[in-house]
């Protein structure tokens, strides 16, 4: 009897002290709540706000809008006088992203009004303790990327086969338009960049920011370019060669972008609308109609007018060596005796005169002379200064290692 109390005692005592330890870790791992996510955006915690977000649609109006939320109409009209100045709320945009934080109570009364005016600027119209606007933007990172293509037919082409944003292909026709001939270029011809691109909050793609290095290889001859800043002032800057050569030319390869060229200049051609044999003295670019065409080169409008020929034309005086003439326009977007600078827009693609089809006649003259074009020696710009010579080197060699870096795909 006494040998079997004495095992029920101990088996008690163990149970005793098996129980504690049982309470201790149920309290050890009770869950605790998660702390609430703090969303942010636009500079405000949207956690203490309710956030409504809708686009503008056909019919809306900034009055409108914040009327279906419980502004009244003398509200509305004091926000407006307010913010006009800075923001114009009759030109909100249809399709236009918009949000507004109200307060979080039955009330639910509006306090800031955000208008997306682009992908990464805004506009904030704060209500809460007095009106108030301001512009901002969204936070953006550029992103440096390298790439390599082949042409098999055109730029545009071989931009979109590597899969890139095709402003690539505007920009790159930009760097090389004094120095490449895109109207010939040949199956094989090849490129290779170190550019720049943009994303809104680091995931958001936003576009090309800049290239600031390439090579295109046109005929097996290899054309560098490196964006180097000259003038502190502009802050635009400009590209140079291997050798610190300026890309920049006196004239542009073409009075227009990315077309084809569906005649050149010949001393016999049959004339589609004549119907007979004679002189082309200009070269023709094909183009959809309304397509800007610019000026090749600074210079003074010496006509804007129209004849039963040339239709509405544009002749511009560069100097006393060259004069240039552009034709069978739809429209004409300069005066005679205006200044205009190369590149500037001076009218548009049309088939006014006698034309089968939208083109722009592109005409030259040296001395007087009608010439071809494409068979001058003309003149460059002006080069990098001398004190800017060491640093430019210095800047180009790590972007030419990394376009020596970057391998062409197989054909």
């Amino acid at each position: 009897m006494k040998k079997l109390s004495y095992l029920l005692l101990m088996m008690m005592a163990v149970t005793a002290c098996n129980d504690e330890p049982k309470n201790v870790e149920i309290a050890d791992n009770a869950i605790e709540e998660p702390a609430p996510v703090i969303v942010e955006e636009y500079g405000f915690v949207l956690n203490d706000f309710e956030v409504v977000r809708d686009t503008v649609r056909s019919g809306d109006s900034f009055g409108i809008i914040l009327g279906s939320h419980g502004v009244d109409p003398g509200k509305i009209f004091q926000i407006v006088e307010k913010v006009k100045d800075t923001f114009n709320p009759r030109k909100i945009v249809i399709g236009k992203p918009y949000m507004i934080l109200k307060q979080t109570d039955s009330i639910s009364e509006p306090k800031v009004f955000v208008y997306e005016n682009d992908r990464i600027n805004y506009t904030v119209v704060d209500l809460r303790d007095s009106i108030s606007v301001y512009t901002a933007k969204k936070p953006v990172s550029v992103i440096k990327k390298t790439v390599s293509g082949v042409i098999e037919s055109s730029l545009s082409e071989a931009i979109e086969n590597a899969g890139l944003n095709y402003i690539l292909a505007h920009e790159m026709n930009n760097i090389y338009q004094w120095s490449i001939d895109f109207f010939r270029l040949q199956k094989g011809d090849k490129f290779k960049l170190v550019y720049n691109e943009r994303y809104i909050n680091d995931t958001i793609y936003a576009g090309v920011e800049s290239i600031d290095a390439a090579v295109f290889y046109h005929q097996e001859k290899p054309y560098y370019a490196f964006s180097f800043l000259t003038d502190s002032v502009s802050g635009r800057p400009d590209y140079y060669d291997e050798k610190a050569r300026p890309l920049q030319s006196f004239f542009l390869k073409a009075p227009l972008n990315f077309s084809r060229i569906s005649s050149r200049y010949s001393p016999r051609r049959y004339h589609p609308v004549q119907k007979r044999w004679k002189a082309h003295k200009g070269t023709d670019y094909a183009a959809p109609r309304g397509t800007p065409i610019w000026s090749t080169a600074n210079g003074v409008v010496i006509a804007s007018s129209y004849t039963s020929g040339n239709g509405n034309y544009v002749k511009v005086r560069h100097n006393d060596t060259y004069t240039t003439q552009y034709l069978h326009m739809t429209k004409r977007a300069v005066k005679k005796g205006q200044r205009v600078k190369q590149g500037d827009v001076i009218g548009y693609v049309g088939s006014t005169g006698l034309a089968t089809g939208p083109h722009v006649c592109y005409r030259f003259w040296v001395n007087g002379r009608q010439v071809d074009p494409f068979r001058q020696n003309l003149p460059s710009a002006e080069p990098i200064d001398e004190k800017y010579i060491p640093s430019y080197f210095t800047a180009i060699e790590p972007l030419k290692a990394q376009l020596e870096a970057i391998e062409f795909k197989n054909i």
